[in-house]
């Protein structure tokens, strides 16, 4: 998750102000996809590809001051922090918030009634993230959520708490989890600077170091797979942590200061420990491409044509990952809007939002959720577990299907302020002669007709909203 970033800090009263404008040139998305192989995995990703709307929460140390995530303690020439700071005080600062974190009022029952409301159907927790602070009780490490002030509280192991929460409201369950740890002294150590987003110090001259690393990261991944009940998802960030072969020219061209010795993690292992624990696994390794990004994570964004293997565009309701004091929120009809046009196009939506340092979701975040499930409550057959269509969009209509391919659905999202129109107008997909054309939130019939194959739906008055779904049979 990036960022263009400007952090300003005053360590004597602790205050801290950030300004966050999108940054998404750095890690692009993969250019090849490749199918999986494990019948298992094609299963899950089959029933993962039905969601088509997700939940992700950035939780963590970056809560406490209400800056952006991780980011602020590397330094890349696109990061800005108060001069006056020394960079190791200012690192020092931002980790001793784990001395600070102490969400008393933690709710994640609040998260997922939530997200279910809004029409959610599955999750992605970030267990950790850059900054290698663990929202799990890691045995690896004591810079986690249960080793601070928060270690008494019965709920001390909070990414249990949030599994199980969202995994009683039916909820696929993903753990998020980030390769680079720039806690960790075995990715960065103290005994040379740290430059950039990179492991600090020449693999190939200290392999041991890196020996230990790997090892650091496989045992805590086997923590959340083997110890926090069922996971459909391993959800893997720092896309620069990776072998040397998968560096291309591409990837040298997103500026992404790769290294010229090779940062493997042992991917095959991972998976292998993994998938044994809970088989059927889907990863994601996000932008390495290969048989680990079981689907593609276009950040911020929606790809500009439909794709025909598995995706999701992951982004944010407000203007960051995790809270952020007075933060801007999207309207529930612009994420509608991008829902629709996400699934025509073949994806899924994952939306970011970032639970406050108490650990409740603030109140316009659980009211946008509900003004979202408005809509999703009325017309998620028109989404949920349909697949693409040859011809998706025509204007301000978009087109799913069902699975068998019997049913087409057309979904018109309306433009801000538009009052719905008497008359609707599409091409490319034609209802069946003589069949009947319902909308999906009431299953009234309409009348349409086809003129010389434009299809034109007669609408009745109908009550404001952000889009109107269809259903008809194609001929």
């Amino acid at each position: 998750m990036y960022r263009k970033l400007i952090i300003v800090s005053a360590l004597v009263c602790c205050s801290v102000f950030s300004f966050a404008q999108e940054r998404n040139d750095i890690m692009q998305q993969s250019a090849t996809y490749e199918w999986p192989k494990d019948q298992l995995v094609k299963e899950k990703l089959d029933q993962w590809q039905d969601k088509k709307f997700g939940m992700i929460i950035h939780w963590g140390l970056y809560a406490v001051p209400g800056i952006i995530e991780s980011w602020s303690i590397c330094s890349e020439d696109w990061i800005e922090r108060d001069s006056t700071v020394s960079y190791e005080n200012y690192k020092k600062w931002y980790w001793d918030f784990s001395k600070q974190f102490n969400p008393t009022k933690f709710n994640p029952e609040q998260w997922s009634a939530a997200g279910k409301k809004a029409g959610m159907k599955y999750l992605v927790f970030t267990t950790k993230h850059h900054d290698g602070f663990a929202m799990f009780d890691t045995k690896q490490s004591d810079f986690s959520i249960a080793k601070g002030p928060f270690a008494s509280n019965p709920k001390a192991d909070v990414a249990k708490y949030v599994f199980d929460a969202f995994r009683k409201d039916g909820f696929m369950i993903g753990a998020y989890f980030s390769k680079p740890d720039w806690h960790s002294q075995y990715y960065w150590w103290q005994k040379y600077a740290t430059a950039d987003r990179n492991n600090n110090y020449d693999i190939r001259k200290y392999p041991w170091r890196w020996n230990k690393f790997k090892d650091f990261t496989f045992n805590q991944i086997s923590e959340l797979m083997n110890n926090y009940g069922s996971v459909d998802i391993l959800w893997l960030d720092g896309g620069w942590v990776r072998p040397l072969e998968t560096v291309n020219e591409e990837v040298l061209s997103w500026g992404a200061n790769i290294p010229k010795w090779s940062q493997d993690i042992d991917m095959p292992k991972i998976a292998t420990m993994a998938r044994k624990a809970q088989p059927g696994l889907l990863m994601v390794d996000r932008t390495v491409h290969g048989p680990f990004e079981n689907y593609q994570t276009p950040e911020q964004r929606i790809p500009e044509k439909q794709l025909d293997y598995p995706w999701e565009s992951c982004m944010t309701l407000g203007g960051a990952w995790g809270f952020v004091p007075k933060d801007q929120y999207k309207s529930s009809t612009e994420v509608v809007h991008k829902l629709v046009e996400i699934v025509a196009k073949g994806g899924s939506l994952l939306l970011g939002v970032g639970p406050k340092p108490d650990g409740t979701l603030p109140e316009p975040v659980t009211h946008q959720l509900h003004e979202i499930g408005n809509w999703t409550s009325k017309n998620g057959r028109a989404i949920y577990g349909t697949r693409i269509t040859k011809n998706y969009h025509d204007g301000q209509t978009w087109f799913t299907q069902s699975k068998d391919a019997k049913k087409i659905f057309a979904i018109y999202c309306l433009k801000p302020g538009e009052a719905v129109p008497a008359v609707l107008r599409w091409k490319g997909n034609v209802p069946k002669k003589g069949s009947d054309l319902t909308f999906v939130s009431t299953g009234k019939k309409v009348k349409w007709q086809n003129i010389n194959g434009e299809i034109m739906v007669s609408l009745p008055k109908v009550e404001q909203t952000a889009a109107l779904a269809f259903e008809f049979t194609p001929q």
